[in-house]
């Protein structure tokens, strides 16, 4: 028996498994080759931040480019003092909310889908000390015993003698070199040890990958001795990854870019584990203006980086994947514009065609997006999802729409379902609102009048109205009795003579039905006038033009 062999049964006694066992119990996945298998993989240490929604939906959207793709949720839950409570629940429920549902993985709290889990970090402690022996066993892994205070040396004389590259290699690496007695005496006096990679990088050799969204990169290779098992003996992230994504059987991992300067280090343990490398593609961040510069998305001074925002506020979870969709393609919007009724699904996504650097988040966008997603749904689409959000965050709201679900439908579908449909919701928050003069509970008059229009010309044109208001009447004759009030008034029913003649006149027919709007609705920009006021009643329209003539006189 060698001296790794040696060394490695003194530090995994208990680990009988071989990586050829793993290989049995995790086989090649069977799909169609060229398949993709991506995975989404958050730590459960906080809220479901925008860039992790984006990624995942990014990772999601490439496994979809071949038929039998595979996208799997993975929770990296080693760091168990970062860990929140209900961390994981958030997760599944950020993702759920937004349609990014995953093929297997981790799908509840304490439960699970498919057979190559456990997909949990923190339930396969068995699977990294199996392969981190048979590193040792290859004399690529050996034990550090430098405290703290030692590292902190080793870091104080690298600053000391100007070293390019601070870490844990070369001459520093003090424990590189310790012969198995060296290392069998620490062992059993019980001295505390990590374990690290014993790197075969060379300081002269530089690597070469081809990201799929950044392109060609060239880097140096790594030469550092990192930890792969901490003193507890659980893995860093740099490990696990490496050992999860092959036996899981990742072929693209997608992730953010600040993990490109690790892209040596993984590759080089991915090759040491005799594991095949899968390929990269890393996103750029989600970045928003600040006081003329560009910063990334904070968890701490945006409110918006968290999905929990979005839902909160009403977005509808395909407003916000269509807006990250502008963000991903470029050529998205160009695709939309031409396919106004197709499923997003049907979008030929391309990660070569997204943006190697940052793209800015602009929330008056969504807001445009989510209009015109909203305005294309059907009234029962609107009503069921406003309910459902209201359900959950405003209760007076979802008591008005429980009350008459009919009556409430008939008012959302106005101006809904024509050929350029009314644009004026974007979230659900704003429903509320947008039918407020519709119910007494929620009316509150304003009778503020454009500037054109004096206070003694809108009582004669309620005055005037009152006496021919018919509710009864169709749109064309109701319309017809606007047009008939406006001369004796001093208004011209023709608004391309008013334009010629603007002099010639206290104003047009549109003035005329603004006050009108303005009594029955307190506002000056409604959807169709006529419907509002049959929906209204006749009774409550004479009640609220009588209402407004009090006030002006």
């Amino acid at each position: 028996m060698n001296d790794y062999e040696k060394l490695a049964n003194l530090l995994f006694p208990d680990t009988s498994e071989t990586p050829e066992d793993y290989e049995k119990i995790y086989p090649t996945r069977a799909i169609s080759e060229g398949a993709r298998v991506s995975r989404f993989a958050p730590s459960p240490t906080g809220f479901l931040h925008l860039g992790g929604l984006f990624a995942a939906m990014i990772s999601k959207l490439t496994t979809r480019t071949t038929d039998d793709g595979v996208f799997f949720l993975r929770i990296e839950d080693t760091d168990k003092k970062r860990e929140v409570e209900d961390g994981v629940t958030a997760i599944i429920k950020g993702l759920s909310d937004f349609g990014i549902d995953a093929d297997e993985g981790v799908n509840g709290l304490n439960s699970e889908s498919g057979a190559y889990g456990p997909y949990r970090q923190s339930k396969r402690k068995k699977i990294y000390h199996a392969i981190a022996k048979s590193l040792v066993l290859k004399g690529l892994a050996y034990p550090c015993f430098c405290t703290e205070e030692e590292l902190d040396d080793i870091r104080a004389e690298q600053e000391k003698e100007g070293a390019d590259l601070k870490g844990y290699y070369g001459k520093w690496a003090k424990c590189r070199e310790l012969t198995f007695e060296q290392q069998q005496k620490n062992i059993e006096a019980g001295m505390p040890y990590t374990l690290r990679l014993r790197s075969p990088g060379n300081p002269e050799n530089r690597i070469k990958f081809d990201d799929l969204i950044k392109g060609k990169i060239e880097m140096p290779e790594n030469i550092q001795d990192v930890v792969l098992l901490k003193t507890d003996g659980i893995p860093t992230y740099h490990f696990a990854h490496a050992v999860d994504d092959h036996f899981m059987r990742t072929t693209h991992v997608v992730r953010g870019d600040e993990w490109i300067s690790s892209v040596p280090l993984h590759i080089q343990l991915f090759k040491c584990c005799d594991f095949r490398v899968p390929k990269y593609a890393h996103i750029s961040p989600i970045m928003k203006e600040d006081n003329g510069g560009k910063r990334k998305l904070s968890k701490r001074k945006d409110p918006e980086a968290s999905v929990s925002f979005y839902s909160e506020s009403g977005y509808p979870k395909e407003s916000v994947i269509e807006y990250l969709l502008t963000i991903a393609n470029s050529n998205f919007e160009d695709w939309r514009r031409a396919n106004k009724t197709a499923p997003q699904s049907e979008f030929p996504f391309n990660l070569k065609k997204m943006s190697a650097s940052g793209a800015l988040f602009d929330l008056n966008k969504l807001n445009d997006v989510s209009k015109n997603v909203i305005s294309l749904m059907t009234a029962d689409e609107v009503y069921d999802k406003t309910l459902a959000w209201a359900g959950e965050n405003d209760e007076e709201l979802c008591a008005l729409l429980r009350a008459d679900g009919e009556r409430a439908k008939t008012i959302l579908s106005i101006d809904r379902g024509t050929a350029k449909p009314r644009k004026d919701i974007a979230k659900w928050d704003e429903v509320k609102n947008y039918i407020s003069y519709f119910y007494d509970e929620l009316y509150t008059p304003d009778y503020t009048l454009p500037e054109n229009i004096s206070s003694a010309d809108a009582a004669a044109v309620l005055r005037a109205y009152l006496e021919v208001f018919d509710i009864n009447d169709d749109k064309d004759t109701w319309f017809g009795r606007i047009k008939e009030l406006c001369e004796p008034l001093g208004f011209t029913p023709n608004v391309k003579e008013y334009k010629k003649s603007p002099d010639a006149f206290k104003g047009h027919v549109g003035d005329v039905s603004t006050v009108i709007r303005i009594a029955v609705t307190s506002r000056r920009n409604t959807p169709d006038l006529y419907s509002i006021m049959a929906i209204l009643g006749e009774d409550k329209v004479r009640a609220r033009l009588n209402d407004m003539l009090a006030q002006l006189a």
